[in-house]
């Protein structure tokens, strides 16, 4: 992007610069790229791309299978300091075919809405949505209701995606899934977590900037 030449009300290095004007500037968000309709080349992943709600998509990850067999899902948040990279960029397309071909599950990468334009909690009320979708039976996409397990569903992510994660856990501790469906695991990979007072090492300023949630 051009330097935008205005004054800087919040900077975030490097990830992303808030303008005072309201302009947001993204300094390291990597470009999208389309699914995948046919079988990938080296994975045989193939991979499409579903509207859960007017706020909510996804892309999902179906690796090879036979039309009897039920694959285990993998509901995946990903990572970016809750405000840049998408389900959709280059690198999580990328690692989310390679997983769903390594682990042979059907992968279901959701587009959650970012910061700084929506603060928390707005990423984990979107994650929160895009999980009750999968386990209700009346919305499931045609690939999740013929191949998926549902007796195996797990939640994953990396990073900010891992911190979603964890607030997923905790919810659903709490709230019932659709049809009572349970969650056979999770896994959270380089967990970010913050709070509103820096610890230790911490840096003064960081996410809490963009993110005021308390």
């Amino acid at each position: 992007m051009a330097s935008h030449g205005g004054e800087v009300a919040i900077e975030l290095l490097p990830l992303v610069r808030v303008y005072k004007d309201g302009t947001i500037e993204r300094l390291a968000d990597p470009p999208y790229v389309p699914p995948s309709s046919t079988p990938d080349k080296d994975t045989g992943v193939s991979s499409k791309d579903i509207v859960i709600s007017s706020n909510v998509s996804a892309r999902l990850f179906l690796p090879k299978a036979t039309s009897t067999q039920k694959l285990p899902l993998l509901v995946y948040y990903h990572g970016g300091g809750f405000c840049i990279e998408s389900a959709f960029s280059a690198v999580h397309h990328l690692y989310l075919n390679r997983l769903a071909a390594a682990s042979g599950a059907l992968a279901v990468s959701v587009e959650y809405r970012r910061a700084p334009e929506h603060p928390l909690p707005t990423a984990y009320d979107d994650c929160w949505e895009a999980l009750r979708w999968v386990a209700e039976p009346t919305q499931r996409d045609p690939w999740l209701g013929e191949h998926g397990d549902f007796g195996r569903i797990f939640i994953g992510g990396d990073s900010a995606g891992a911190n979603i994660v964890h607030n997923i856990l905790m919810r659903v501790s709490m709230e019932e899934l659709p049809g009572g469906l349970k969650l056979a695991g999770a896994f959270l990979t380089h967990p970010y977590f913050f709070g509103s007072e820096p610890i230790g090492s911490e840096p003064k300023h960081g996410l809490e900037q963009l993110l005021p949630y308390r």
